[in-house]
């Protein structure tokens, strides 16, 4: 066989720049819509198993459901603000460490660039290319300050790019999607106790909360090598094992204290 008939394998230059550059800024969004999902699901499943296992608790101890009701949004209440604290102020303490060791790669590159092109060259090396290419590649990069600089950051640091972050979302978002998410997932377990009474109102919350979380879990799988079925089960069984604790916890715990009641 003629190796002339063999299909030649395209080369980078036969790739369109436009073609290119549309397809980076579809993995930019994507990656940012995850970081989306990541809040999203974390918010809700919290919502929903903790003020589960505040009503179940409650339920253990006292047959009141305005009790039950007042605990379950209290907790609630409480839950939404410290998620959506906690989210702005480490994403925020995330983006302020990132700006400082930002700074200070940047200050290298400025100040001893040859050093900088060392490094790089050395991180080519540790990850398998041999010397003298990585040096050739370095001292390519090295011409480039801002090329330099976001090769350094991503490879030295493990950092997201130094020209930019479009895929990292600003703190106050995130804080508003945990809040939202938590706020959302918090409302399953409550709702039932404004239609039905004590054990009865704690099934059907139990039953709406094991579904919702099923089903968080069998859409987390899209984005994941999981089945839909096996994430959905895993988020669905720890979920229950909190509840199970809650109720426990909730009908032990008064009689250890010789309590008989709310």
């Amino acid at each position: 066989m003629s190796t002339s008939s063999v299909p030649r394998s395209p080369a980078a230059r036969d790739y369109p720049l436009e073609q290119i550059a549309a397809s980076i800024q579809d993995e930019r969004r994507r990656v940012s819509v995850l970081g989306e999902v990541r809040e999203l699901v974390f918010g809700a499943q919290d919502g929903l198993v903790s003020t589960l296992a505040v009503v179940a608790a409650v339920v253990g101890a006292s047959s009141d459901n305005r009790a039950v009701l007042v605990a379950g949004l209290a907790a609630a209440v409480a839950g939404i603000f410290s998620m959506a604290v906690g989210e702005y102020m480490g994403s925020k303490s995330q983006d302020e460490i990132f700006d400082w060791h930002l700074d200070d790669e940047r200050r290298e590159v400025v100040e001893r660039p040859a050093e900088a092109e060392a490094e790089v060259a050395w991180l080519f090396m540790e990850e398998g290319m041999p010397a003298d290419d990585a040096r050739e590649v370095a001292r390519l990069v090295a011409r480039h300050p801002d090329s330099l600089l976001a090769t350094m950051v991503a490879k030295e640091l493990g950092l997201t790019s130094a020209l930019g972050r479009e895929t990292v979302g600003s703190p106050l978002r995130g804080a508003l999607v945990m809040g939202g998410a938590f706020a959302g997932g918090a409302l399953v377990p409550v709702l039932p106790f404004l239609f039905a009474e004590g054990e009865g109102a704690l099934v059907l919350a139990t039953l709406s909360t094991g579904g919702v979380l099923f089903a968080i879990g069998a859409v987390k799988a899209r984005w994941t090598a999981r089945s839909w079925w096996a994430s959905g089960l895993e988020i669905l069984s720890l979920a229950g094992f909190a509840g199970i604790l809650g109720y426990l916890f909730g009908t032990v715990l008064p009689t250890l204290l010789g309590v008989g009641g709310w």
